[in-house]
């Protein structure tokens, strides 16, 4: 399994423990600043790392179970390494009957990025939404929070193309 990578946040910089009782200075250290430390702590490393929740649940004094509950609750968590990359295709009714699914059999076929999943390489992780507000435009590609519209499969082959020549002239293996 590889480090997560960071996409439009930072990784987790100093190590995990370090930078999870950077986060908590912030903080009372009461169970009441639960979801805001778990914010923070995604915001940080791009997921909720195991050794960040067991900090988190000592200093807070809350069980790791209801930790691991929260992560999975929320959409907005991810128990999971994320890719630096968050690619996200709104699969909601007007998207899909534009052609949203045709699009993630593309980047499947010609990418192998599966939705879902991160690829190995660490680069992109491909999430479905279900609807994204904006079915004028649709279909709809998110790539680290900034909109792309009306997308086709020739546009969403040129966005993974240019994420994958800037993932190699930054010293990746992508």
């Amino acid at each position: 399994m590889f480090a997560p990578a960071g996409g439009a946040s930072q990784s987790c910089s100093n190590g995990i423990a370090q930078d999870v009782e950077a986060i908590l200075r912030d903080y009372d250290g009461t169970p009441e600043d639960t979801i805001m430390v778990l914010q923070d702590v995604q915001a940080k490393c791009n997921w909720l790392p195991p050794e960040a929740l067991a900090i988190v649940s000592k200093k807070l004094g809350v069980p790791l179970a209801q930790l691991y509950h929260i992560g999975t609750f929320y959409k907005a968590f991810s128990l999971e390494p994320r890719g630096k990359h968050i690619l996200q295709l709104c699969m909601g009714t007007a998207c899909h009957v534009r052609g949203a699914a045709l699009i993630a059999d593309e980047l499947n076929r010609q990418w192998g990025i599966k939705l879902g999943k991160t690829t190995p390489d660490g680069l992109i992780t491909f999430e479905k939404v279900n609807c994204l507000g904006a079915c004028a435009i649709g279909p709809i590609v998110v790539i680290d929070g900034g909109y792309k519209g009306n997308m086709t499969i020739n546009r969403s082959n040129a966005l993974i193309k240019r994420l994958k020549r800037e993932g190699e002239e930054e010293g990746g293996d992508a």
